[in-house]
């Protein structure tokens, strides 16, 4: 059987939390993280900061706003890893196939994200409980 989706690694893992000032300092500090910079996704009503694990990067998300969706993460179920997100090559391709595959979509079309990539989320009641991003590169990633 051949998979509907067809990423290609995992891009990065998602955590939610209430202040970069507080924790950029413990994943760059402590843990040793390279940090990669920062950046606000006004889509997302987000700041976001990167750091690299390896091929993998972690990202911290921090709510610009009481009504975005981070903001409303963390009041439901507090800090923590928020989604999963997996590179694909053509975003648009895979979010068709996976509708047609049954799979609920957050977003039915890809929106700018972090660093230049376009992203979709999937719905984590079609993906036993797990929220995932797929994401795209830009085109000078």
């Amino acid at each position: 059987m051949k998979p509907v989706v067809s990423p290609e690694k995992i891009d990065h893992v998602g955590i939610a939390v209430k202040s970069l000032e507080t924790a950029v300092p413990l994943y760059r500090d402590i843990l040793g993280l390279p940090f990669l910079g920062e950046e606000t996704v006004d889509s997302e009503q987000v700041r976001v900061a990167f750091f690299r694990l390896g091929e993998v990067k972690v990202e911290l998300l921090e709510p610009t706003s009481p009504e975005s969706p981070i903001a409303r993460f963390i009041e439901k179920r507090g800090e923590g890893i928020h989604h999963i997100a997996l590179s694909v090559k053509e975003i648009e391709g895979e979010l068709e196939g996976l509708a047609a595959a049954g799979i609920r979509l957050i977003d039915e079309r890809p929106k700018p994200g972090a660093n230049g990539t376009q992203v979709a989320f999937l719905h984590p009641k079609s993906t036993l409980g797990v929220l995932y991003e797929l994401c795209q590169p830009g085109k000078s990633n």
